[in-house]
């Protein structure tokens, strides 16, 4: 019986240009921007993952580190107060979107609480870790299968 691969890729990133985020509530700006990142997908219905990402952003303004179940806590509280339904909202959903934002290096984990990684700006953590190191990782990879096709083929 033949084995078969997996492939799994090391790290992956997807990037979408939309509109210029003018009169927009801060929700749907913090949705836009899981949007551009690949979080949320175009007509997603389920969006908690933004949420989740509004949540660890309010805490950073007083320099808060939040568990991932105070996370679930004050996304619930947040759902509930914008009228949204609370799908989405389970302990081991939370800390799926937890992960999925630290994949994307905008938070980060220390001992048993999470943080926006360094309570930085989001531009700063942007360009330090995704445009200066994620991205041209990736491309360079993508180059050393693009010249070993040429040289093979």
């Amino acid at each position: 019986m033949k084995k078969k691969s997996i492939d799994t890729p090391l790290c992956e990133i997807t990037l979408r240009r939309y509109e210029k985020p003018y009169n927009l509530s801060k929700r749907e700006i913090v949705r836009k921007l899981c949007l551009s990142f690949g979080l949320l997908n175009p007509g997603d219905s389920r969006d908690v993952i933004v949420d989740v990402l509004y949540v660890f952003l309010r805490a950073k303004k007083t320099n808060e580190f939040i568990s991932s179940e105070k996370v679930r806590e004050l996304v619930i509280e947040f759902r509930t107060s914008e009228k949204l339904d609370l799908n989405g909202s389970a302990a081991s959903n939370i800390r799926r979107q937890i992960r999925r934002l630290r994949e994307v290096l905008l938070v980060e984990k220390i001992k048993n609480d999470y943080r926006i990684t360094e309570f930085g700006n989001l531009i700063d953590i942007y360009e330090d870790k995704i445009e200066k190191f994620l991205i041209p990782s990736i491309i360079n990879r993508v180059k050393e299968y693009l010249k070993t096709i040429d040289e093979g083929f």
